[in-house]
């Protein structure tokens, strides 16, 4: 039997998210259910179905954001250097796992880690370091941090105070989204509930002293990553950024206080329409969230605005040039979806960190998608296709089904505790492997078109030797300070993790006092405690 039969003879064509795919779309099968996208409506109008803004990349194009971060600062800044002169116009900042995980570089719990995975971050030296020669009041910086993210964003803004720029002058976001570190990710440190308080301490510290800053990315990119469905991803991220919300709420904030400076970060994935058809159905589906749950009156609050980048876990570490052609088909979906800002991920991510070439590939897809390719000359250029719309409807309509069952079993935090959002994403992970070992899906390269392989290529590799210096240089700072004022700001921090008070404020003076990231994220463990994961099987 020929391939092309063979093909036709699948009972079904279904996207990842399990939606049966028809032969051909129309006006009779755009959506089973027409209570879902009614109407797609105007870019820049509510629900926003096609954009939050009425220009979308007429006006500009979106931040051109490349995630870098690695070794010691010094390093760090100079890949931000070379990627700000080649065109990027955002930065991110990775951080390694004891900066996430909250140790300074010279504790026993960051041995081996120093520097591998990111940056490393110990104090405020580090941060002026990193950020060294950067125009900080005309950039806008991405941290990824989450655990630790008020440490970070108060070392940010101590090193901006030295330099005389005021907080209100600063843009940027943090990712400051510690429920789906429980559910996807792991670099939690405190239980939910004391890490839900200091989020919302961020939110209010920040409405009033640094305005134009992005208090929370609300992620879905590693939900995805764990392996959930795209219809998943909207849901699990919603239904988190809905927790925040109430819990912001709860604490007496008004909720167009700060829900205009929320913000999203979501996977692009290879389902190219599937993935278009996502961004629309979650910008939709929050805009009514927020208008009708929470009452907002704020258009700016009702609007999902959202960084993207591309699937990590689709890149294969066979025929890392196939990276290449994944890696422009998702950043396609993404600005076709309409996406704020995106991050393209290197070609090589697969085998260890970009190497300098690797990372300008990917900076210059974004750029050939941006001037060449004229998809950003027309605003949301696939509205009204059948297909696309009918996906759309259908990805709103199952992420509505999940927060209802999320709802109906007591909210995100409970169903963490569980283990049951975890375990819907396991599902979906094991079910989407089997495939691939069954040929049902194709992975090029890895169970199709498979081919020996050259020599091994050039990987950029971490020495011991930048942990042996970033730890000398952190224990010369340590030397050097005055331990008394050290304490002092110590058990202010304590004093005020357990009285309620905002922690912000606590968090930089400290570290304007030389006060280090692991001391304080101390200071809060003996307060909060420490987060242990429940094992679903």
């Amino acid at each position: 039997m020929s391939k092309e039969k063979e093909r036709l003879r699948k009972s079904k064509f279904k996207t990842s998210s399990e939606i049966d795919i028809e032969s051909v779309y129309g006006p009779d099968n755009w959506s089973a259910d027409k209570s879902y996208g009614t109407s797609i409506g105007a870019p820049g109008k509510y629900p926003y179905t096609r954009g939050v803004q009425e220009t979308m990349y007429r006006g500009r194009f979106w931040t051109m954001r490349q995630y870098a971060g690695f070794g010691s600062a010094r390093e760090s800044n100079e890949r931000y250097k070379m990627l700000l002169a080649r065109g990027q116009t955002g930065l991110s900042v990775a951080f390694d796992l004891p900066t996430q995980m909250g140790y300074d570089s010279d504790h026993v719990m960051s041995s081996g880690e120093v520097g591998k995975v990111g940056v490393a971050i110990s104090s405020i030296e580090d941060m002026e370091v990193l950020l060294k020669d950067l125009p900080l009041e005309k950039i806008s910086t991405s941290m990824t941090i989450n655990s630790t993210a008020g440490i970070l964003l108060a070392l940010y803004i101590a090193v901006a105070r030295r330099r005389g720029i005021a907080a209100d002058k600063l843009t940027g976001t943090i990712q400051n989204d510690l429920l789906k570190e429980y559910i996807a990710r792991g670099t939690y440190i405190f239980p939910p509930k004391p890490s839900l308080r200091v989020i919302t301490d961020i939110f209010q510290y920040c409405a009033n002293e640094v305005p134009n800053w992005n208090t929370i990315s609300i992620s879905g990119y590693h939900i995805r990553e764990a392996g959930s469905t795209a219809a998943q991803e909207i849901a699990f991220t919603l239904a988190n950024g809905m927790t925040y919300v109430q819990s912001a709420i709860d604490q007496g904030l008004d909720v167009d206080s700060f829900a205009g400076r929320l913000s999203f970060f979501f996977n692009v994935h290879n389902n190219f329409f599937e993935e278009a058809a996502k961004f629309r159905a979650a910008r939709r589906l929050w805009a009514k969230i927020m208008r009708e749950r929470f009452g907002a009156k704020d258009e700016k609050s009702w609007k999902l605005r959202f960084h993207s980048q591309t699937a990590g876990s689709t890149l294969t570490a066979q025929q890392p040039e196939n990276n290449i052609v994944r890696v422009t088909l998702q950043a396609l979906a993404s600005v076709l979806g309409g996406t704020q800002s995106l991050h393209t991920n290197s070609m090589d991510e697969a085998l260890g960190l970009p190497t300098e070439k690797a990372a300008t590939i990917a900076l210059r897809t974004q750029q050939i998608i941006a001037n060449e390719s004229g998809v950003a000359d027309t605003i949301d250029p696939l509205g009204g296709s059948f297909f696309v719309e009918s996906l759309t409807d259908r990805l709103e309509q199952e992420a509505v089904d999940y927060i209802r069952r999320i709802e109906e079993m007591g909210g995100v935090v409970k169903c963490i505790e569980s283990g049951w959002i975890q375990r819907e994403i396991q599902t979906a992970a094991y079910q989407f492997q089997k495939a691939v070992e069954s040929k049902e899906e194709i992975v090029v390269g890895v169970n199709a078109f498979i081919q020996d392989e050259p020599g091994e290529p050039d990987i950029l590799k971490i020495t011991e030797e930048v942990a042996r210096e970033q730890i000398q240089r952190l224990k010369k700072f340590k030397a050097v300070r005055d331990e008394k004022i050290v304490a002092q700001h110590l058990e202010r921090i304590r004093n005020a993790a357990s009285a309620n008070t905002n922690l912000m404020p606590a968090f930089v003076d400290a570290v304007e006092n030389n006060v280090t990231l692991g001391e304080i994220a101390d200071a809060l463990r003996g307060v909060f405690g420490l987060f242990r994961e429940t094992i679903t099987v």
